[in-house]
């Protein structure tokens, strides 16, 4: 039997960005739901799902994120399956559209149309088994149909009640700032939170997107906060995975540049930030997973930090690092220093600059002028 969760030990509830939306400070992410779309081992099936869900509720969490994609239908049936027999508005959930999610030859079943968006709500609140979806994100950026038509339809589903928030997912900075500009240039319902691969491996969007989301109010959701488990530690320098999710990537090399490592990018310098990280997690007697998650929420621009689990204890151990205890400045900063990535041009002189002027001035005027 689980151990019970303390008070201290529950999760703390934050606003999404600028929004009023209150979500717990560690989302579940339900990708690992039913059968995986990608072949992707470690899956649970519906009754770990719900052992998974209930126990997350335990320690405090009400922000649950899927996807209609994710198993083609199946998680959210699941999600959607739990979900009725608990109080709907206890909770948030977060799904996204824009993946084919047919076998059929249909050629607008896919992308963020305004047709492809108005079937893909229908057939995900049946799924989920409710009248309205929380946050409803654009999965990824269509560059087949214009920003107008795609955010005209989400303005209309706030409209009509059967979405609350808008989001989007895997965008570019370009992208993100084009529709923030749009989107008030149009007077429509503002995006509220950017889902994005983020974690102490993969730090690009930090150059530009997430300077975005930090001027306009937009929050951060990470996704693979654990970059597919490297950041667990389970691998050791100069080892090739063996088993398990990494060892699946391994051998499937054209998904090595989304969530989980390519056996290629175990380098020295990842190396030696996981033995760092090591180091931090024995002084406080917490797994490198928490220290990596901890890193995460201790960034001011984000808001929740998506997790996933295949097992209670996997659950547990990640929902560890959500409250009670925090890193030092100091220990921020040797991680910061040691998973910085190397800055190409124009990022290495705008940021050094602008950290000049921070050194100057005492305070950031530049952040505090378009801020304002």
């Amino acid at each position: 039997m689980a151990s019970p969760v303390s008070a201290e030990q529950k999760l703390p509830y934050v606003y999404v960005g600028r929004s009023g939306l209150k979500v717990s400070n560690l989302c579940l992410g339900a990708m690992t739901f039913g059968e995986s779309a990608w072949g992707t081992p470690g899956q649970c099936d519906e009754e770990l799902s719900f052992q998974i869900l209930d126990r997350f509720v335990e320690w405090g969490g009400n922000f649950i994120d899927t996807a209609n994609v994710y198993g083609r239908g199946k998680s959210e049936e699941i999600v959607g399956k739990w979900l009725e027999k608990q109080t709907r508005d206890n909770f948030v959930i977060a799904t996204k559209v824009r993946a084919n999610m047919g076998t059929e030859n249909n050629v607008n079943n896919v992308g963020l149309s305004r047709r492809h968006i108005t079937e893909s709500i229908e057939k995900s609140l049946k799924r989920l088994r409710t009248d309205y979806v929380d946050l409803y994100q654009a999965h990824v950026y269509d560059d087949g149909t214009p920003l107008e038509e795609t955010f005209r339809t989400f303005d209309d589903l706030v409209r009509c009640g059967k979405v609350r928030y808008i989001g989007v997912s895997n965008f570019t900075g370009w992208q993100l700032q084009k529709l923030v500009d749009l989107n008030e240039k149009l007077g429509l319902n503002p995006i509220i939170s950017l889902q994005q691969q983020y974690n102490l491996v993969s730090r690009e969007s930090e150059l530009e997107p997430f300077q975005v989301c930090k001027t306009s109010g937009i929050g951060v959701l990470p996704w693979s906060p654990l970059k597919g488990g490297l950041l667990t530690g389970k691998v050791k320098r100069g080892q090739k995975p063996e088993e398990g999710r990494m060892a699946w990537v391994a051998e499937n090399e054209s998904r090595a540049s989304q969530a989980a490592p390519a056996w290629t990018s175990f380098d020295d310098k990842t190396f030696d930030l996981i033995e760092a990280g090591e180091a931090i997690a024995k002084k406080y007697d917490r797994s490198l997973a928490q220290v990596a998650i901890r890193w995460l929420l201790q960034k001011d621009v984000v808001s929740s930090v998506i997790i996933g689990a295949r097992n209670l204890k996997q659950l547990d151990d990640n929902l560890g690092a959500g409250n009670g205890w925090s890193l030092t400045k100091e220990e921020m900063q040797q991680l910061d220093d040691l998973s910085k990535p190397k800055l190409p041009y124009p990022y290495e002189m705008v940021f050094r600059l602008n950290e000049d002027r921070r050194n100057v001035n005492g305070v950031d005027q530049y952040v505090r002028s378009v801020s304002n």
